[in-house]
């Protein structure tokens, strides 16, 4: 597992222009509001409060870009999905999340987070289904698999990989509590960033 010698919040940014023009690899968290973005974040880099985490959905408006060992970025991105925002926020998150995923060069792989506890929905799907058309290197992480009996983790993981039509190897169950999966979630990013 790769060792975080150095992480830090970079900046939030708003708009497409201007993110890093460093070069360095990109590595996006997606999915939707309060799934666990910011916990697998933490998680990962070995913080308990680098990439803010809040009860509040939809907290996350912006692109926050983490410096990770000064050579490649983690890149949390707004949680989409969450009802109690005004339409044109969500339209405003939608034009800039699109072009980023769609167009970010140095963008080189994007993290899913799906509840492990809920059945996968729509937006889960669509986004899933969207990466894939775009062929974009993804990685399904299941989260806050803590919450649930063993049996019935894996009976929701069975779920949401029949839902989902993804091979299992592509599909990680995580706990930001217990660290479960964490190794899993690395060995992806490793091979994304150095291919």
């Amino acid at each position: 597992m790769l060792k975080v010698t150095d992480c830090q919040y970079l900046a939030s940014y708003a708009s497409l222009p201007p993110l890093p023009a460093t070069g360095f690899p990109e590595i996006a968290f997606a999915g939707r509001s309060n799934v666990g973005k910011s916990s697998l974040i933490n998680s990962l880099l070995g913080r308990h409060r680098l990439a803010k985490t809040s009860t509040t959905p939809g907290k996350t408006r912006t692109l926050n870009y983490y410096l990770v060992n000064r050579a490649f970025y983690f890149v949390d991105l707004p949680g989409y999905g969450y009802a109690r925002v005004s339409r044109e926020e969500r339209l405003g998150w939608q034009l800039l999340l699109e072009p980023y995923l769609l167009d970010r060069h140095p963008l080189c792989g994007v993290v899913q987070l799906i509840d492990l506890r809920h059945e996968p929905m729509d937006s889960d799907r669509e986004l899933w289904e969207w990466l894939g058309y775009h062929d974009r290197p993804a990685l399904i992480v299941l989260t806050k698999a803590d919450k649930l009996p063993r049996g019935k983790a894996q009976a929701s993981f069975s779920r949401a990989r029949r839902i989902l039509n993804v091979d299992e190897r592509r599909m990680v169950m995580f706990s930001a509590r217990t660290h479960q999966g964490r190794e899993a979630v690395w060995r992806w990013i490793e091979e994304q960033i150095s291919a």
